[in-house]
């Protein structure tokens, strides 16, 4: 049977950038965070549009509310775990 054993030098591999996986999970918790805020808000203003007789502007009008206010309380939430 042939030897598979490895003779050159063993690879651990490269160094963690650990710097930018902090910067990408942040990012991605911050995109996370308005991501649900926006859908949110959109199913909000789309079901006051629906039930109600208030039209369509007004629709508009609660979902740039909701999004306003909804920014304003999300932007001191911590985006990382320490």
């Amino acid at each position: 049977m042939a030897d598979k054993t490895p003779t050159g030098p063993i690879e651990l591999g490269a160094q963690m950038d650990y710097a930018e996986h902090e910067k990408t999970y942040s990012m991605f918790i911050m995109l996370s965070k308005y991501g649900t805020l926006g859908c949110v808000a959109l199913m909000i203003a789309m079901a006051f549009g629906f039930f109600t007789p208030a039209g369509f502007f007004s629709s508009v009008v609660l979902f740039l509310v909701l999004c306003g206010v909804g920014g304003y309380l999300l932007r001191d939430v911590p985006t990382h775990i320490r």
